[in-house]
């Protein structure tokens, strides 16, 4: 085995050991490059990759932004299977939705699920699903008001996740199944805890008892405030949590997860644009010392977008 696979193997080990608490022999640490650098900087980041496989594998090498950058992430207009428009004015940096499919309640009667079986489980699959669909105001209305209409439409998406999560299961030959949500906003949950409680906690426990069934690990990003519901996405059915640190604070997550929740930081991105190499080493260590148990629950997450 060489070099590359042998380190990203080890990755993904060391990962299965923090998440399941089996004493990692070191802290696993990912790097997330957005498209938008590698857009802006291909040379300098093809050769930082290359000089670093622990962290990349052999992405440098074989990277091409045109086979590897998602719809959403072109500028101009993308239709994704549900019928959303997202809109895109930057090369390389994610789109939003512009035009939403579900206008009115009484269109959620018709909604049909799509027909795509590809396995497709992706960044907003459950709860920004829902505001997709809807748009953020339609939809907080929903959850206010409470109509039937609301469960029905939850129902359909649900639905199509369980299609969507079985057959990602089956291609996956890893050990972890991989999801994304941004529950969060930047102080707390858009439409409280209690609501959460109420309608997707038990949409992501239906979808990640199928993952455990199939004896595999759950792994979830999340962006925003989530401090007040981690406990409830471990009961929900997630081994580890991908939380910010900004968002939520280092000393909330000292006192809701070391011991008890793992989790794989994403470091501060609002740090990072304007920190010296040495400030960044220090808030590395800050949490390090903060998280740190031999026995593991922790990874460490870096994601660098535009530069």
């Amino acid at each position: 085995m060489d070099n590359v696979e042998e380190g990203m193997m080890n990755y993904v080990d060391l990962l299965v050991k923090a998440m399941t608490y089996k004493q990692p022999e070191t802290i696993p640490v990912s790097v997330s490059l957005l498209p938008a650098l590698w857009k802006k900087h291909p040379n300098e980041i093809r050769d930082i990759t290359s000089r670093f496989p622990q962290f990349f594998g052999d992405l440098g090498e074989k990277y091409n932004y045109a086979a590897f950058t998602p719809a959403t992430y072109h500028e101009g207009n993308h239709v994704d299977e549900w019928g959303c428009v997202w809109s895109n004015i930057q090369e390389g940096m994610e789109s939003i939705v512009t035009e939403h499919p579900v206008k009115t309640r009484e269109e959620i009667h018709s909604l049909k699920i799509p027909d795509d079986r590809t396995g497709r489980t992706p960044h907003g699959f459950m709860y920004l699903r829902i505001l997709d669909l809807r748009g953020f105001e339609e939809a907080m209305l929903d959850f206010a008001e409470e109509p039937p209409e609301l469960h029905i439409l939850i129902d359909k998406v649900v639905e199509y996740n369980l299609i969507q999560t079985e057959i990602a299961i089956k291609k996956n030959p890893g050990p972890v199944q991989y999801f994304g949500d941004d529950l969060g906003m930047q102080t707390g949950l858009a439409i409280g805890r209690e609501k959460w409680l109420k309608y997707f906690k038990p949409c992501y426990s239906a979808i990640y008892k199928k993952v455990h069934d199939a004896g595999k690990l759950v792994y979830m990003h999340s962006d925003g405030c989530i401090r007040e519901i981690l406990g409830d996405l471990k009961e929900a059915g997630v081994d580890m949590v991908n939380p910010q640190y900004r968002a939520n604070g280092l000393e909330n997550l000292v006192r809701v997860c070391k011991g008890k929740i793992p989790i794989n930081l994403d470091l501060d991105r609002q740090l990072l644009p304007f920190a010296s190499p040495t400030s960044i080493e220090e808030h590395i260590r800050e949490c390090v010392e903060a998280l740190y148990m031999s026995e593991g629950g922790l990874g460490l997450n870096l994601e660098l977008g535009w530069m």
